[in-house]
């Protein structure tokens, strides 16, 4: 049975009887608007653990001004359906009066990272994102918690979170899921127009094209790299942000003609008013 829940002190009451008879917590934070990107998170979650505990609050400190916040999509009874059928537990549902005191005065900052990327182009989003995050994992206090690679950023963020902070917490990322085209899913594809939606693949396959490049040719100059494929999804109809490679540790930029190093590829663009994120791994 699915136990919903819109107060701390009830999370809290009912994760202590699961934890006083012995049993494990594996929490997935989410905004809602589920597709099988998040659920693929909670299906992996229910793998490592005894009981899934998932969040479904659309945090208003990780918007900046003018960004989509308030008609960001919004679909708790479709989202509580699915989360029944893929086994969850509990849900936590709270408001923002409930996760946020007036003032609040405690923000939590990744330095470095929250500033890149990104970063450079959102201020104040990875602060919004640690901040909650914090909350969320102080009032759950999970064993594992399950985290996407399409947010790759933010994924890095919160392992250096975790680490520095000493949490007792296990963070496991879970590959992108696509649509047969590559694009990856997120709740943001809504937005984008038919005509739109067909030109978003370029991302995914822009992605791919510079893997193989990294893959086969044995020195590189990164930066020539990153600037020839900016160039190219300026050409295709976006409005790049950045296009960037990246340790794939720490996002910092690779050691040159280095071949042995883990990489990660990231891009960030525009279509039309719709904002696209990306990331491969190599």
């Amino acid at each position: 049975m699915l136990i919903t829940a819109e107060k701390v002190e009830s999370v809290r009451q009912q994760l202590q009887e699961w934890r006083t008879n012995q049993q494990t917590i594996a929490f997935v934070p989410t905004m809602g608007n589920l597709h099988d990107g998040h659920l693929s998170l909670v299906d992996q979650a229910n793998k490592y653990c005894d009981r899934t505990v998932v969040s479904i609050f659309v945090n208003p400190s990780q918007f900046a001004e003018g960004e989509d916040f308030t008609r960001y999509p919004r679909t708790q009874e479709q989202d509580l359906d699915c989360l029944v059928k893929h086994g969850v537990d509990l849900v936590f549902i709270p408001d923002v009066s409930e996760m946020y005191a007036l003032p609040n005065l405690t923000i939590v900052e990744v330095n470095d990272l929250s500033g890149q990327l990104c970063g450079e182009f959102r201020p104040g989003h990875f602060g919004g994102v640690a901040t909650v995050v914090c909350k969320l994992f102080n009032i759950v206090q999970p064993d594992i918690a399950v985290f996407g690679e399409k947010d790759y950023q933010q994924l890095v963020l919160i392992r250096t979170m975790i680490s520095d902070l000493k949490m007792a917490i296990k963070i496991v990322g879970v590959p992108t899921v696509r649509a047969n085209d590559g694009l990856a899913l997120s709740s943001r594809n809504q937005y984008l127009s038919d005509q739109q939606r067909d030109i978003a693949s370029t991302v995914y396959k822009t992605l791919c094209s510079t893997r193989e490049q990294l893959r086969t040719v044995e020195t590189m100059n990164y930066r020539q790299i990153e600037d020839q494929q900016f160039q190219h999804l300026k050409q295709a109809g976006f409005r790049p942000e950045y296009f960037a490679i990246r340790n794939a540790d720490d996002l910092k930029p690779p050691v040159q003609d280095v071949t042995q190093q883990r990489l990660v590829i990231l891009v960030a663009v525009w279509l039309g008013q719709t904002r696209l994120i990306d990331n491969l791994l190599v």
